[in-house]
């Protein structure tokens, strides 16, 4: 069993920001694996679908995004899954927009739902780093963050958050850099390498 978290703030206010691209690529995972219904579990909402023939847990955590650990704890202990198996989708400025890198453990580079859900896990969780681009100006990164895509950005959005639900089997194999691979050549293909966003 794996459980998959997209990191992102609840609510409609919310939904289109920057920050919630996480909670994104988990709508998009739903619609493409024909998941239940979300309902209200783990002080969030929470879905299931199976991949490679693994149970998978989807959540998204509604405690706000700095304090995401505890919704991701709540899972975790209930279905006692180990921190290994448990694999988050979260914005990443220090990746140009479009771009995705998955690693193991490391810094949270700033990232307060990443940073909660460490002080809750521990740091043994995989992060699927979705590139969102940074503003420039560190003072200007919390309006950016909670600032909405452009209507000019929602073909690559849609067109990421697909190809990751699309290539997510990958992350259940443990086959990370296959999976960066194949969401790399789904932009491409879709020409949006060719547009500079990496």
């Amino acid at each position: 069993m794996f459980l998959f978290v997209g990191l992102g703030n609840p609510g409609k206010a919310y939904s289109n920001n920057r920050h919630n691209i996480g909670f994104m690529a988990i709508d998009a995972l739903a619609r493409e694996f024909h998941a239940s219904a979300f309902r209200a579990r783990f002080q969030g909402l929470t879905s299931e679908i199976t991949l490679g023939g693994e149970k998978v847990i989807l959540l998204k955590p509604e405690t706000y995004m700095n304090e995401s650990g505890r919704s991701v704890s709540d899972a975790v202990h209930f279905y006692k899954i180990n921190a290994s198996r448990v694999v988050v989708f979260h914005d990443e400025l220090d990746l140009a927009p479009g771009k995705v890198r998955v690693k193991k453990g490391g810094g949270n580079a700033g990232h307060n739902g990443l940073k909660s859900i460490t002080q809750h896990i521990t740091n043994d969780y995989r992060r699927v780093r979705l590139g969102i681009g940074h503003p420039g100006v560190k003072d200007m990164v919390r309006n950016y963050v909670l600032g909405d895509f452009a209507k000019s950005e929602s073909a690559w959005v849609e067109t990421l958050c697909l190809s990751i639900a699309i290539n997510a089997p990958l992350l259940v194999k443990g086959e990370d850099e296959s999976f960066q691979n194949k969401v790399f050549h789904a932009m491409d293909a879709a020409g949006f390498a060719k547009d500079g966003l990496f």
